[in-house]
């Protein structure tokens, strides 16, 4: 070798100690910058790098009936949950057989949660079973960003059904948790009924907890200092105005009919009972829903998810009378004791056929024996007077065709139809008499659900006073403070004492001799009310009933309405006065009545082929 190459030899080497020297002098450098002048950021950041930040569920805030009696509580359930930057999806087939499930839908689940949140722990799969669970458990190791956590769903440890007024809980969509900071993906959220409306208040606010993590995001147990974890606060519970013993016999009463039945404190608006009539099961929609069972409550002929009590829209027939007795006499048309002659039929271009017996009568006798000619009459006077939108204004007062507030979503305003609403659906001057005469008896146009009828009964038997009719009367915070919801209470002004008293004498001789009589009568209890055949010329007709006792110093209003189910004499009235015997006297003593509920079908078509016949009762 020459000396030449000796040289650039040795240069090399010397050159390369150089570079290594330096680049070891910045590696150390580095070092020593980050964990010695750096150490106060950097530590924290490595200790975020080793821990995860979890949510605790809090426990779901109680329902309790007016009597304290627990109506809803929580039970245990076990949750899969994901973490989709520690996922690999490889794994997604290991994952689907201990679950067994499809791995279609485990795919489907976990894109969903890294479409959420890639670095946010989020449930995967809830209410899976204890051996389930355990064997996720077992395999966690195999499983990098897969947990576990215990979740809760609704227990309900009554016979009580009240799936129309409960609702149910489903797992919040993307538009529920984008709205909310507090709803994250696979939280269970109120959808109907009193868990939707008082979804805030039930929900309670989520706790942190921190976990130490390997590398492979597996916990390591509980993170030493939690000085930011905050435990979960449970939901408020809510005490509602719900008899629980009543609801379920009234629930009794319904099963196997098409129709719903509201019991009120008439004084107070405090629903004591309200069924609609088919219900479904809402226990199994309590934790991961039953698919097949949801499908079928969706697609059911029946419409189970339909709240009859408060949504449905059906002429009241005659139960809208009493009312319209009111209107009359504060108009001037008829007093107390103006007599109106009943041939059989009321003539104004076409008959109008009326059951009650041939003969004169006053206001009193038209209740009580629901003769349609006295309200025809009325009706007549207002309307060739001019005077609809006056009778429509004054009937809203009474909680008809106005947007009721009730506690409880998609509860109906019905229709009181004013001269603005026949004109939208006539036409402007393409409607007449003949369409406005049948208002008078509850018919045409006019509608109503169970729940407004109930509240216009409330209003004439509580001295003419508007209410709210509402479920929840009291809210008890986690630390024990109830606050009490008010009850809204307003006179009617214009009401007059003596139109209330008329009206009300004509409802209890409805029960002592007309047809109410047969099934409506309790002894020792006083009771007053107005049945209501409302005309179907499809089938049977629809049967109404609303009724109030004690007469005096009323209680309850219990108003029925039961879809095709021919004279509500038969069908709504014996309901009706079996609800209020068990509330007034906490039992009933009348089993043959009570056997007739149970076994009641309707067998003679009381409906009418041509629409100008008006069956009353």
């Amino acid at each position: 070798m020459s000396i030449h190459s000796s040289n650039r030899t040795r240069t090399s080497i010397i050159a390369l100690q150089l570079i290594m020297g330096l680049a070891c002098f910045i590696i150390l450098g580095r070092v020593f910058y980050l964990q010695i002048i750096q150490y106060d950021i950097y530590d924290e950041l490595g200790e975020k790098n080793s821990i995860r930040q979890e949510y605790i569920e809090p426990a779901r805030g109680l329902i309790y009936d007016r009597n304290k009696t627990l109506l809803v509580d929580n039970q245990p359930i076990y949750s899969v949950t994901i973490t989709p930057i520690d996922f690999d999806n490889e794994n997604i087939p290991l994952l689907a057989d201990l679950l067994g499930e499809p791995d279609s839908l485990i795919n489907a689940l976990v894109n969903e949660a890294r479409r959420y949140s890639r670095f946010r722990t989020s449930k995967l799969l809830t209410d899976i079973d204890f051996k389930t669970f355990s064997l996720v458990q077992e395999n966690l190791w195999r499983l990098p960003g897969i947990g576990h956590q215990i979740d809760s769903k609704r227990n309900y440890p009554t016979e009580m059904t009240g799936s129309h007024i409960f609702g149910y809980l489903r797992e919040a969509d993307k538009q529920d948790y984008q709205q909310s900071e507090s709803i994250r993906l696979g939280d269970k959220i109120g959808k109907s009924g009193l868990e939707l409306i008082y979804q805030d208040t039930l929900q309670g606010d989520l706790g942190i907890n921190y976990l130490k993590v390997n590398a492979l995001g597996q916990s390591l147990g509980d993170f030493p200092d939690q000085r930011n974890s905050q435990p979960p606060v449970q939901g408020d519970n809510i005490y509602t105005t719900i008899d629980a013993e009543l609801q379920i016999f009234a629930e009794q009463l319904m099963k196997g009919k098409s129709g719903g039945v509201v019991a009120m404190n008439p004084k107070t608006g405090a629903i004591l009972a309200l069924v609609s009539s088919p219900e479904y099961e809402v226990r199994k929609l309590a934790g991961r829903i039953d698919k097949e069972y949801w499908q079928f409550i969706n697609s059911d002929s029946t419409r189970p998810l339909y709240n009859r009590a408060i949504s449905s829209r059906q002429p009241p027939g005659s139960t809208f009378k009493p009312l319209m007795g009111i209107i009359g006499l504060h108009l001037g048309i008829v007093t107390p004791k103006t007599e109106i002659y009943n041939s059989g039929y009321y003539i104004r271009g076409r008959p109008y056929k009326d059951l009650a017996e041939p003969g004169n009568y006053t206001m009193e006798d038209a209740i009580a024996h629901s003769s349609n000619t006295y309200f025809l009459h009325v009706m007549d006077k207002i309307a060739t007077s001019g005077k609809l939108n006056t009778w429509s204004k004054l009937a809203k007062d009474f909680g008809l065709g106005i947007p009721n507030k009730i506690d409880l979503p998609s509860a109906n305003r019905g229709i009181l139809p004013d001269s603005t609403y026949l004109n939208q659906r006539f036409g402007k001057g393409k409607w007449g008499l003949g369409d406005i005469l049948n208002f008078g008896i509850g018919q045409g146009l006019v509608s109503a659900s169970p729940l407004q009828i109930a509240q216009m009964t409330s209003s004439i038997v509580n001295g003419g006073y508007k209410i709210k009719p509402h479920l929840v009367h009291a809210i008890e915070k986690a630390d024990g403070t109830i606050n009490y919801t008010d009850n809204f209470v307003e006179k009617i002004d214009w009401v007059q004492s003596y139109y209330l008293e008329t009206v009300k004498n004509g409802m209890r001789r409805n029960v002592l001799e007309g047809s109410g009589q047969v099934y409506g009568s309790v002894k020792d209890i006083e009771i007053a009310g107005k049945t209501g055949t409302a005309q179907n010329p499809l089938g049977f007709s629809h049967g109404w009933y609303t009724s109030f006792a004690p007469f005096n110093d009323p209680e309850v209003v219990v108003t029925v309405f039961l879809e095709n189910a021919g004279w509500a004499s038969r069908s709504a009235v014996p309901i009706a006065s079996l609800i209020i015997e068990k509330y007034l006297k906490g039992e009933i003593s009348r089993n043959w009545i009570y056997n007739h509920v149970l076994t009641f079908e309707p067998r003679e078509d009381n409906s009418e082929a041509e629409l100008e016949v008006i069956e009353n009762e």
